[in-house]
């Protein structure tokens, strides 16, 4: 069975940064590409970035291009996503997925962006 936890999120003035991770467990992490997604207040889902399995390939939406870097470590079957020069309209619940649409994803970890 799939289990993602994602950890790291919090309050953060704008202009900030913060690194989420996320601990995967029950599948063989390195044979899957991954994501990470976000909601925020009143919307649906977005995409914001993904990695191949080996971590040579990065995506990233228009929004966080730039700001964001994804990457991953397949020894400590871990995704990151560090976040840099944080804006308000980045606040939003973060979930890992192993899908881009989200569809199999942790329970989220907040980031509030604000002053």
């Amino acid at each position: 069975e799939v289990h993602l936890v994602e950890s790291g999120g919090g309050l953060v003035q704008p202009g900030g940064s913060l690194r989420l991770s996320c601990a995967a467990s029950g599948f063989t992490f390195s044979s899957y590409a991954m994501n990470w997604v976000r909601q925020a207040p009143g919307k649906g889902l977005e995409w914001v970035s993904g990695i191949s399995m080996r971590g040579s390939s990065t995506t990233y939406a228009d929004s966080v291009k730039g700001r964001f870097t994804i990457s991953r470590d397949n020894a400590k079957n871990t995704l990151y996503l560090q976040m840099n020069s944080l804006k308000p309209e980045d606040t939003a619940v973060y979930y890992c997925a192993s899908d881009p649409k989200g569809v199999t994803r942790g329970q989220g970890t907040q980031v509030t962006v604000s002053s």
